[in-house]
């Protein structure tokens, strides 16, 4: 079979067509998948002497509830994710001392640090203020026909606690935390001390 010059042309055109469009495709489906990384959440980081540092975008922490309860023991996973409340005077943490930093369970985030814990009475780990707001994100809580709100964190929403407003100056906040959804670092000046 014999193909015209003019033929020829629009085969070109059309193979030329089709290759652009190939192309345009792969990039459009790479944007796509950048796009789908998923939600992100500004947060702060500790830097290495272990204050917060600047403001980053980092992506949420977002696992399947069988991935959840892989990780967490059932107590950990029955607060963090469950939003229960641990018995009061029974969490690890309520009359914890030692200097550190408190960092959720669900996904090692900075939270609370021990300049900020003080005796509430109350037989949970209290404290007047997050190492960082932007780690903590507060949530209007109706649950037991009560109003109160709810303390999350903001990289993975795990469940940690309520806020109050009867905490010490300067905040006038007590941030009463479940020691069930924190895990404690012992700060390194500490250790260099022993």
């Amino acid at each position: 079979m014999r193909i015209s010059n003019p033929m020829k042309r629009l085969l070109s055109c059309g193979l030329l067509i089709a290759v652009t469009s190939l192309a345009a495709d792969k990039e459009q489906g790479s944007k796509k998948t950048s796009m789908n990384k998923g939600p992100t959440v500004q947060v702060r980081l500790l830097d290495k002497d272990g204050h917060p540092g600047e403001l980053v975008t980092t992506e949420k922490v977002i696992k399947t509830d069988a991935e959840w309860r892989k990780q967490l023991t059932g107590k950990q996973y029955q607060i963090a994710r469950g939003k229960g409340t641990e018995p009061a005077f029974c969490g690890a943490f309520y009359d914890h001392k030692k200097p550190g930093i408190y960092t959720c369970v669900c996904c090692d985030l900075p939270l609370f640090s021990s300049n900020a814990k003080f005796d509430s009475g109350t037989g949970w780990p209290s404290f007047f203020t997050p190492i960082a707001k932007e780690n903590v994100i507060n949530k209007a809580d109706y649950a037991y026909g009560m109003r109160r709100v709810e303390i999350l964190c903001a990289r993975c929403d795990g469940h940690l606690g309520h806020v109050f407003e009867d905490g010490p100056p300067p905040t006038n906040l007590r941030y009463c935390l479940n020691s069930e959804s924190l895990k404690f670092t012992e700060s390194k000046q500490q250790e260099k001390q022993k």
